[in-house]
């Protein structure tokens, strides 16, 4: 309350201060610490000590800031520089004691020799094929059903969101034996078990990625539907009003002037989506036993470049070496993000500024 009351005072506060201009004249760090302590002397006690308060903390804030700054930089930038060290350095240059960032020489054998381990083109389609489809259903799905929980009153409408809000809390981890029994099991009330004379297996199928993707179950659905949500309702419902009055159904007013709007909120989902679906190993392995991804040959780099290089699982390699083929497998691994990030970077900040803070 005292502040408050403070915050109101600082117009008289600045007019004791300064009451009127005076005719600029240089003076002596001396003479302006006196003149300012003269003019102080008029200001009430509670006054005095909230200017102070205000100094110490315009003082101290630019400081902290820095430290906070630099602190995340190292936390951020340290691996990502520690990886372009390593990636691009002789095998020879890793037992050199004098070389700790830049290498005397640069070459670029253990990007090939990865690429040839992880089948890097081959894997980088398959990658693809799952990651971006599965990412263009997703932001689908979630689109609508996030349009809906903002835009239409039906009953039971709050229960389904908590257990929206549920997805997001819930670790994926409690959900992965009864999504195995699912996809192993699969049968729709027995139809397909009575036809065939046993359930239908999608293990090791694409359609176990697809199917919670395409009803809004799949990575961090919760999360988007939740962004969609709050994107739609910070929009003006005249705009649907309008469209309704030119004959538009629900779904054509969500197509034609919904989705329009809420391009950026769409661009920052879709990109959150890629990432994490790139990202993904725990899932895959879950379900897949054959098949390739980016996330699940660098899991697994460690073996297929012992067998790619020394042709045995097994082979004894000195950890150094090792060293340079993971970095180097890390860093080809995280281009296509990279790159992706840099073309759209203006699209995704401007959407991570408007997606979830409207409408609240």
């Amino acid at each position: 309350m005292e502040t408050a009351a403070l915050h109101k005072k600082i117009p008289s506060i600045l007019k004791k201060l300064f009451p009127k201009k005076e005719k600029e004249v240089k003076l002596s760090r001396k003479e302006r610490r006196e003149r300012y302590k003269k003019r102080l002397s008029f200001l009430e006690e509670g006054e005095r000590r909230y200017l102070k308060r205000i100094r110490v903390i315009n003082a101290i804030w630019p400081i902290c800031r820095t430290l906070i700054v630099i602190g995340l930089c190292f936390i951020i930038l340290y691996p990502l520089l520690f990886m372009l060290s390593t990636a691009f350095r002789p095998l020879e240059d890793m037992y050199d004691p004098t070389i700790l960032w830049i290498p005397k020489s640069f070459t670029m054998n253990n990007i090939r020799d990865v690429i040839k381990a992880m089948d890097f083109w081959k894997t980088l389609g398959n990658t693809l094929v799952l990651n971006i489809g599965c990412s263009i259903v997703q932001v689908a799905s979630c689109a609508l059903t996030g349009y809906g929980f903002a835009r239409f009153k039906f009953k039971g409408r709050e229960l389904l969101f908590f257990f929206v809000i549920m997805m997001i809390l819930v670790l994926p981890q409690i959900l992965l034996i009864p999504q195995y029994t699912f996809f192993r099991y699969f049968d729709v009330f027995g139809i397909i078990e009575a036809v065939t004379g046993e359930p239908y297996n999608f293990i090791d199928s694409a359609f176990t990625m697809y199917f919670p993707a395409i009803t809004a179950n799949g990575i961090s659905a919760g999360l988007f539907i939740f962004l969609f949500r709050q994107a739609f309702r910070g929009l003006p419902r005249e705009l649907e009003d309008a469209a309704c009055l030119d004959g538009c159904s629900p779904f054509m007013t969500f197509v034609k002037v919904m989705v329009p709007n809420a391009s950026s909120t769409f661009l920052t989902v879709f990109l959150f989506s890629v990432v994490w679906y790139w990202n993904d190993y725990y899932v895959s392995t879950s379900f897949f036993t054959k098949n390739r991804t980016i996330a699940l040959m660098l899991k697994n780099l460690d073996p297929q470049l012992r067998i790619a290089l020394h042709g045995n699982a097994n082979a004894n390699v000195d950890v150094r070496e090792l060293i340079v083929w993971m970095e180097a497998g890390c860093l080809i691994a995280i281009l296509p993000m990279l790159i992706m990030y840099i073309v759209l970077q203006k699209y995704f900040t401007e959407g991570i500024a408007r997606s979830g803070l409207t409408g609240m």
